[in-house]
């Protein structure tokens, strides 16, 4: 006959503790005095505890059946969330009351007789390896942690969830959340309500997901019983089949319709604490070593307050080049751009700092509150209701084109300049003797190189040019005469022929020739020379290859970025074919 969680509960109790009384058993258990009385009738009924209420030998069959004997740690993801820790090392590796919280969890793992541990790392993988001989774990590598979530990390140890524990690596816990006797299998989850959380406790202390504004936070460790574990190891292997399931957690696979398949086990908010933020860690344990930030530092600095005035702070969306966080101060709410990984070779940050002095005052983009040349990092005020430009909206179009027309126009001077070809050579050079990835490169190089005779024939006076100049940082936001537009990101801004801007902004938004020519239209208002025209195309080859460069040099730093690499090594190839066509078309009628 099925036990119910109550009479689980109470067996457990009963496993650990000597039986006194029932009250006693009602406060140790968790449940009503009513429950506990109930409860002891139905287990003498089942043969799993006695007239003195001791159990019997088919109760401890079922402990023996259910014990834990593994566990899985999660620990293969970046941890963006908590910028603006300088993370030099993974989440897993956070230190909360002078103790990483992976040791802990191992540590506490150990007290309960559980060491057969598996690691899933990714992520600064070999930071973990000392876990092999210090504790005995056993470390499983996830190479798709970049582009999956961790549901297909939960697939490479779908052999090890019989009597299971699951935990994520950046979980503290007060009191050790794990037992040596489990009984059934359940989902921690916290008393506290989270907004971003869209499951709530039933009564029958199910997990059923709600259209509420909130649920019960998730902490996410999890203990499965053999039958339980391979079923979800099964659901596992059938959704990571799916590319749909690609960014999804593995919570999903404890799902059947709109509640999970196991229980709940409810913990309270201050015995454990799931660690995402910068200010959770500061909740936890203000004197953390990691708390020392040199971007909180700045902060602190410009605006002459304490670390702790420093509020409501949240990453922003991962840049290309750059991570960012907002935060509030003084009642207001600011936007800091840290540089992101292999920014220092890539970006000289006195020649941007020097094009925002350049176009201070400009109406072109809101001054910078604070930038340090040194180290890149930037402050400025967050804007209400951005929006990026969208490529393939007209009127976003028609103002972002008149915008940049303005900008150029201006024909603003820098000391600098950006040269699109030592470029292509110095990002080339960073990948430190290594070949590219694509088979045909030196081939596809000598081509691209064969357009710059055209260019520099054909080349405007050079001004200052954005040369980031792509729908993303063309920003639409409430003013205060309604939507304004300002162009951002001026990280690799110099002197420079400015139509190469038009290129940019063609290959970042994937554009067919026919858009290609549409915008070119636009900005100059109908009224582009046939030499320009081709000029404009030999900077999308020489540009799309200038990127694909750039590209390859990240992906080396553990940095990938899909679509967008293999696109513009495209465009070097087709548009240096367009270049060509166009040449002998225009040679033809010449001589016809």
């Amino acid at each position: 006959m099925y036990m119910n969680i109550q009479e689980r509960d109470l067996l457990k109790v009963l496993y650990s503790e000597k039986y006194i009384n029932q009250r006693i058993l009602a406060d140790l258990s968790g449940h009503s005095l009513g429950v506990v009385n109930r409860s002891l009738k139905q287990l003498l009924v089942e043969g799993y505890i006695n007239e003195e209420n001791q159990l019997t030998q088919k109760a401890e069959n079922l402990f023996r059946q259910n014990a834990p004997k593994q566990a899985v740690i999660l620990a293969a993801g970046f941890g963006m969330r908590m910028v603006p820790i300088n993370l030099e090392s993974p989440k897993a590796f956070l230190k909360v009351k002078g103790e990483y919280l992976i040791e802990r969890l191992i540590r506490q793992l150990h007290e309960v007789g559980v060491h057969q541990i598996y690691v899933v790392v990714g992520f600064m993988k070999e930071q973990f390896e000392y876990l092999i001989d210090e504790f005995g774990v056993k470390l499983i590598v996830n190479s798709e942690y970049a582009g999956k979530n961790n549901l297909h990390s939960m697939k490479l140890v779908s052999d090890h969830l019989a009597n299971a524990y699951i935990l994520p690596c950046d979980i503290w816990c007060r009191k050790n959340p794990f037992s040596r006797e489990e009984l059934y299998s359940w989902y921690m989850v916290s008393d506290v309500a989270d907004e971003e959380s869209d499951v709530r406790v039933s009564r029958k202390m199910e997990l059923v997901r709600t259209a509420e504004t909130s649920g019960n936070a998730m902490i996410g460790i999890t203990y499965l019983t053999a039958q339980d574990g391979a079923s979800v190891s099964e659901r596992i292997h059938q959704l990571c089949g799916k590319p749909a399931y690609d960014g999804c957690f593995w919570e999903e696979a404890l799902y059947n319709k709109d509640r999970m398949i196991i229980s709940a086990k409810v913990a309270h908010a201050s015995d454990v604490v799931e660690i995402n933020t910068y200010e959770q860690l500061r909740d936890l344990d203000s004197h953390s070593e990691q708390l020392k930030s040199d971007a909180i530092a700045a902060i602190a600095e410009k605006f002459q307050v304490k670390a702790k005035e420093i509020v409501e702070i949240s990453v922003l969306k991962k840049g290309m080049t750059n991570r960012s966080f907002l935060f509030s101060c003084k009642g207001k709410k600011y936007i800091m751009r840290i540089p992101g990984e292999g920014t220092d070779q890539l970006i000289n940050r006195r020649q941007e700092a020097d094009v925002y002095h350049a176009i201070s005052s400009k109406g072109i983009c809101d001054d910078p509150i604070y930038i340090n040349p040194e180290n890149g990092y930037k402050i400025t005020a967050f804007l209400e209701g951005v929006r990026t430009c969208d490529p393939l909206n007209e009127e976003d179009l028609k103002k972002s084109m008149e915008l940049l027309r303005k900008f150029h126009h201006m024909a603003l001077n820098v000391e600098h300049e950006f040269d699109i070809f030592k470029q292509i050579e110095f990002y080339e050079s960073l990948w430190e003797g290594n070949a590219s990835v694509y088979r045909d490169y030196e081939q596809t190089k000598k081509k691209v190189l064969e357009l710059k005779p055209y260019i520099d024939v054909h080349a405007t006076e050079k001004v200052l040019t954005h040369i980031d100049a792509v729908p993303d940082n063309f920003l639409f936001y409430t003013g205060e005469h309604g939507e304004e537009l300002q162009l951002t990101d001026w990280e690799y801004a110099g002197m420079q022929d400015p139509h190469v801007d038009l290129a940019m902004f063609c290959i970042y938004s994937f554009y067919d020739r026919g858009q290609v020519d549409h915008l070119i239209e636009l900005y100059f208002e109908g009224k582009c020379d046939a030499a320009v025209r081709i000029k404009i195309y030999c900077y999308i080859a020489v540009c799309g290859l200038l990127w694909s460069n750039w590209c390859e040099y990240k992906r080396r730093l553990g940095v990938e970025f899909g679509e967008y690499s293999l696109r513009q090594y495209r465009y070097a190839k087709e548009y240096y074919r367009i270049v060509q066509k166009e040449l002998e078309v225009q040679k033809e009628s010449e001589e016809a």
